[in-house]
């Protein structure tokens, strides 16, 4: 369990194409084996430390004539942002992935002193 304290608690969202390797023939519709995509990620507010960051896929479009494999998480998270990274392997053919996200993290208050 996290617990943020006495900060105000804020959540950001949003959704990230993270490619469409069909039409320009890319490495996840055309290659084999191990395959990584990232996205970087920035957040409208920055959060006072790295908030808990909840990724899926909201879109794939994947061939049907081989195995479906995926790997989708939230990476390099920081108060500013992240990386969304998905990954495949083997003979996988993936042709379009969409991401959404949800981060939820400690905010400072607008009451809150800045002795900084």
């Amino acid at each position: 369990m996290r617990r943020f304290g006495y900060f105000a608690v804020g959540v950001a969202n949003g959704s990230t194409e993270m490619f469409s390797a069909f039409e320009s023939g890319g490495p996840m519709w055309t290659g084999q084996g191990p395959r990584v995509e990232l996205r970087s990620v920035r957040f409208d507010e920055r959060f006072v430390e790295p908030p808990v960051v909840h990724v899926s896929l909201s879109m794939w479009d994947v061939d049907g004539n081989a195995n479906q494999r995926a790997d989708i998480q939230a990476v390099n998270i920081t108060a500013e942002g992240f990386e969304l990274q998905f990954s495949t392997w083997g003979d996988t053919r993936v042709a379009r992935v969409r991401a959404s996200w949800m981060a939820i993290g400690p905010l400072r208050h607008e009451d809150d002193w800045n002795l900084d």
